[in-house]
C-alpha cells in the first residue's frame, strides 16, 4: 500500500509504498525512462529515510527502481543550476541509508551510475542482477563522484581498483561487482525481486534492536583501530544482555523454538 504520512507525499521521481504485514518500506524509484536523480529527488530522498526511520511500522527498507535500469545518475543541467550551498549537502542527502538505524536493501539491475551507485554504495545489502553495471562516470564531464562514491568504494575494494574505476570510469558488471565484494549477491534478472524477498523475510526474524546495535557499531568501527573496535564491540555487547530480545533468544535456544523478538 501508499503511505498517507505527508512525507511520502509530491515525491519528485520516486514513490513510498509500506506493507505494514511484512513491516516492509520500499522507495521505488520512478522516472521513466532511466530513473535518473534530481537535486530535489536527493533532499527528498533523505526526508523519506529519516521518516521511514522513525516509523515504527517498519523493520527493513528496500531501494528499488521501476524498469531494466536502476538509475542513469543524476540530472547533469542541475548541476550547473544548484547554488554552492545545495551542492554542499549532496553526499550528506546520498549517506541517509547508512545513517538509517534499520537494515537497508538495495535491488540493482541494468544502468546503476553516478549517484545511482552512490546511493547504493550506502545501504547495507546490494542485491545485484546479471544484468546490472556499476559505473562512477563523472570524469567524463570532467569532474569526480560528488556524494561519497570513491570514498565508500574505496573502502570496499581498496585504492587500486577505485581508481580503475573512478580514473576511467569503467563499468562494472553485476558478476564482477559480486567477486570484488562491492555486491552482496548477484542472482539471474528474474530473481531479483525474489531475492530481495527472500533477504527482508530472513532480516526480519532477527531481533530489531540486535540488528540497530550491529549496523551502528560496524559503520562506527569501519575507521577505528582494531582495539577501539573491540572496545566498543564489548560495550555493545554488554548493553545487549540488559535486553529483553536477549533473554528471549537464550530462552528459545534451550527451549528448541523459535523466538519471538519484540525489540525491546
Amino acid at each position: 500500500m501508499t503511505s498517507t504520512n505527508s512525507t511520502y507525499e509530491n515525491l519528485d521521481g520516486f514513490r513510498v509504498e509500506i506493507d505494514a504485514a511484512r513491516e516492509r518500506a520500499d522507495i521505488i524509484l520512478d522516472r521513466a525512462p532511466m530513473n535518473t536523480v534530481s537535486m530535489l529527488q536527493r533532499e527528498q530522498l533523505r526526508k523519506v529515510f529519516e521518516a521511514l526511520d522513525e516509523d515504527a511500522s517498519v523493520r527493513i527498507i528496500v531501494l528499488r527502481a521501476v524498469g531494466q535500469h536502476f538509475s542513469s545518475g543524476g540530472y547533469i543541467r542541475g548541476f550547473l543550476d544548484a547554488s554552492p550551498e545545495h551542492v554542499s549537502k549532496l553526499a550528506w542527502n546520498i549517506a541517509a541509508p547508512a545513517r538509517c538505524s534499520k537494515p537497508v536493501i538495495v535491488a540493482n539491475r541494468g544502468y546503476t551510475f553516478g549517484v545511482g551507485f552512490e546511493i547504493s554504495l550506502a545501504c547495507d545489502f546490494r542485491i545485484v542482477s546479471e544484468t546490472c553495471f556499476y559505473a562512477l562516470p563523472e570524469q567524463k564531464l570532467g569532474q569526480i563522484p560528488g556524494s561519497g562514491g570513491s570514498a565508500r568504494l574505496q573502502k570496499i575494494v581498496g585504492i587500486t581498483r577505485t581508481k580503475d574505476i573512478v580514473m576511467r570510469s569503467r563499468r562494472i558488471p553485476g558478476p564482477q561487482a559480486y567477486d570484488w565484494g562491492i555486491a552482496t549477491e548477484c542472482v539471474a534478472d528474474a530473481d531479483l525481486e525474489a531475492a530481495t524477498d527472500r533477504l527482508v523475510d530472513e532480516l526480519r526474524a532477527f531481533s530489531p534492536i540486535a540488528q540497530r546495535t550491529a549496523k551502528k557499531l560496524l559503520n562506527d568501527t569501519e575507521d577505528a583501530s582494531l582495539s577501539i573496535a573491540i572496545e566498543l564491540e564489548g560495550h555493545c555487547y554488554s548493553r545487549l544482555r540488559q535486553s529483553d530480545d536477549f533473554r528471549e533468544g537464550v530462552e528459545a535456544f534451550h527451549e528448541k523454538r523459535a523466538p519471538k523478538f519484540k525489540g525491546n
